[in-house]
């Protein structure tokens, strides 16, 4: 039966406890310093010492008012304070009470002449200290040294987490989860079936390694969570621990890398010590790119200890010694960067791709996500979902909970559908700018996204209209929002280039209505560019380049890998490339030129009705078009 806590500490618990060892050593402390200062005597510290030549001078004076004579030690106090010659010094102190020391061949005389200036005498028999006083008082300050630099060290054993104190930096930092306590598990995991399929078998194996050995079969050693940020990793292996109901070590790669080489390898071993012996086990490391990168890129050959700490968690994985039932659990956002001998078979063998969720999975995350929150009868959660494509689980939990603070901010009783609409628009388009813009740059805004609008509308195969609006969000002065009405996993060309006239209407837009452009078409072109960039080097879509992938327009990870890798085309195909990637765009910007000069009463009364309402959603931009496509053929 489990042992339960009844809230006390026992007495033996209370000795052991850091409070009261601090305090009993204050007290300690205090004590000896007590004793010492008994031993050397409130006086000793106030006596000042003279030579025998000086105390005779003011003995002939007629200073001396009082001594004390114990064997060859003379103190005594003068008549008033006296200024005396400071040793080795050309200065005086002014002196009440002295010490000197006498002579052994003086006799008589000195008691005939302390009489002779009636001097009061003392005459004390003289006490040798005892041994344990002298060896008190020896060793005394050595001891309060080594006790203050014990209590140092066992605090920081307790802050380090275990022996070694400051010098434990080769014991692994893993955060061991309770086993009994199975914080999440797969039901808390809304959506990603498919992936929760394929852990499945590594909880199977752990809760019953024995099936699997009977049939000779292995379960994968590792498994590598891969995806966008925000997508769950890091939940999915809390998850199976929790199903599975084994030891879960959970650590960050950086906490491997230190100052100190050798440090990260000592690391990984602990670690793999600790999880062999509670096995069957779960070890859980967070973004593993962070020691796992490819080795030898970079300028001067990567970085030794990070190649240290690769090489022991390689040898960990498997090498002489096999872990049958430990299972190591990896995260990462850049799979590419990882290094071949990481993702082999016998380490890595299970690479599990987790992709942004769809339509039904997102409904189901918003469900989890709006748990505990007072919603209103006009929230669609299906709306919502519907809305936010592209959109990751951290994505939709801060909607929901940007929702709630919105709510809050205008004291709505319950979050409102309005609510998760701004909430929307401040997590794609940033929250509002409250500046105020001149009447000529809010008419040129209004045009620019009138362009994108009408452009938007009138070519097939592109993202219907969400919202249209001037008004200033984030670093731009306003903003076209198109929402996809399902998930995409393929864009045809005609859609790219569809894409492509969208994006470069706004400057063309600028040109048709002001006879000139700005500046503000400066990130449509920078997106559009990109776009006709991998279209034609990446995606096979230009005729004079063919059906080739050349690498350009890829994101490198480093630096490194860039200056390692050669160049897969010539001077002439970076030319064509070139031409090819201008002729994409020029081609879009004709045929946006096209359809707004096409529709440029449209286009007109667009501007317009943003001036005037600064808003407009799809049924508004729907309602402006018809009516001046009316109007047009009333003229």
């Amino acid at each position: 039966m489990p042992e339960t806590s009844t809230g006390k500490e026992s007495l033996p618990a209370k000795l052991k406890s850091p409070q009261f060892r601090i305090a009993v050593f204050f007290i300690f402390s205090i004590i000896l310093i007590f004793l010492w200062g008994k031993l050397m005597g409130p006086e000793e510290q106030l006596r000042y010492p003279v030579n025998y030549s000086q105390f005779m001078e003011q003995l002939d004076a007629g200073n001396i008012r009082a001594v004390n004579i114990s064997g060859l030690q003379v103190t005594g106090e003068f008549n008033k304070e006296v200024p005396i010659l400071v040793q080795g010094e050309k200065k005086s102190a002014q002196v009440r009470y002295f010490q000197t020391s006498l002579p052994s061949f003086q006799g008589d005389w000195l008691l005939a002449k302390l009489r002779e200036k009636q001097v009061a005498i003392n005459i004390s028999p003289q006490e040798k200290a005892s041994f344990w006083g002298q060896l008190l008082i020896g060793l005394l300050p050595l001891a309060l040294i080594i006790g203050f630099w014990v209590l140092l060290f066992r605090r920081s054993q307790q802050l380090q987490g275990g022996p070694g104190g400051l010098f434990s930096f080769g014991a692994s930092k893993a955060k061991l989860y309770d086993v009994k306590k199975p914080s999440v598990t797969f039901k808390d995991v809304a959506g990603m079936d498919t992936v929760k399929q394929e852990l499945q078998e590594t909880v199977e194996f752990l809760k019953d390694p024995g099936k699997y050995k009977k049939l000779g079969a292995k379960i994968p050693k590792g498994v590598l969570l891969a995806g966008y940020p925000g997508t769950g990793k890091t939940l999915l292996a809390r998850a199976v621990a929790g199903e599975a109901g084994v030891p879960f070590y959970s650590i960050s790669a950086s906490e491997f890398i230190e100052m100190f080489v050798g440090v990260g390898a000592a690391r990984v071993r602990d670690m793999f010590k600790k999880a062999k012996e509670t096995q069957p086990s779960i070890i859980f490391i967070d973004e593993i790119d962070a020691v796992g990168r490819t080795r030898g890129t970079g300028f001067g050959g990567g970085h030794d200890e990070r190649e240290q700490t690769l090489n022991q968690l390689l040898s960990e994985m498997d090498g002489f010694e096999s872990h049958e039932e430990v299972i190591v659990i990896a995260a990462t956002n850049r799979p590419d960067v990882l290094d071949p001998a990481l993702l082999r078979p016998g380490r890595f063998d299970r690479h599990i791709m987790i992709d942004r969720p769809g339509l039904k999975e997102r409904r189901g995350i918003l469900d989890v996500h709006v748990r505990g929150k007072s919603l209103a009868e006009d929230v669609d959660l299906d709306s919502v979902a519907r809305g936010t494509p592209g959109m990751t689980g951290a994505d939709l939990e801060n909607l929901a909970n940007e929702a709630a603070l919105i709510a809050i901010r205008k004291d709505h009783d319950l979050i409102n559908m309005s609510d998760f609409e701004e909430a929307r628009d401040i997590l794609l388009m940033g929250a509002v700018r409250g500046e105020t813009i001149s009447d000529l740059e809010k008419r040129i805004t209004a045009y620019h996204e009138a362009g994108h609008a009408l452009v938007a509308w009138e070519l097939p195969f592109t993202d219907p209209i969400h919202k249209v609006s001037i008004i200033p969000r984030g670093m731009a002065m306003g903003v076209t929002q198109l929402l996809p009405e399902e998930d995409r996993h393929y864009y045809p060309k005609a859609y790219l280039k569809n894409r492509l006239s969208v994006a470069v209407a706004g400057m063309v837009a600028e040109r048709i209505a002001f006879n000139d452009t700005s500046s503000g078409a400066q990130s449509d072109l920078k997106e559009a560019t990109a776009l006709a960039e991998k279209m034609v080097a990446q995606w096979g879509m230009s005729d004079k380049v063919g059906p080739v992938s050349l690498g350009r327009g890829e994101e490198h990870p480093f630096l490194g890998r860039e200056l390692a890798q050669p160049r897969r085309y010539s001077e002439h195909m970076a030319w064509l490339m070139d031409d090819e990637i201008r002729k994409l765009m020029v081609a879009a910007e004709a045929k946006a030129d096209e359809v707004l000069r096409n529709n440029r009463h449209a286009l007109d009364r667009l501007a317009e009705g943003l001036i005037a309402e600064e808003v407009l959603d799809k049924n508004d931009v729907e309602r402006i078009i018809a009516e001046s496509r009316g109007a047009d053929s009333a003229e």
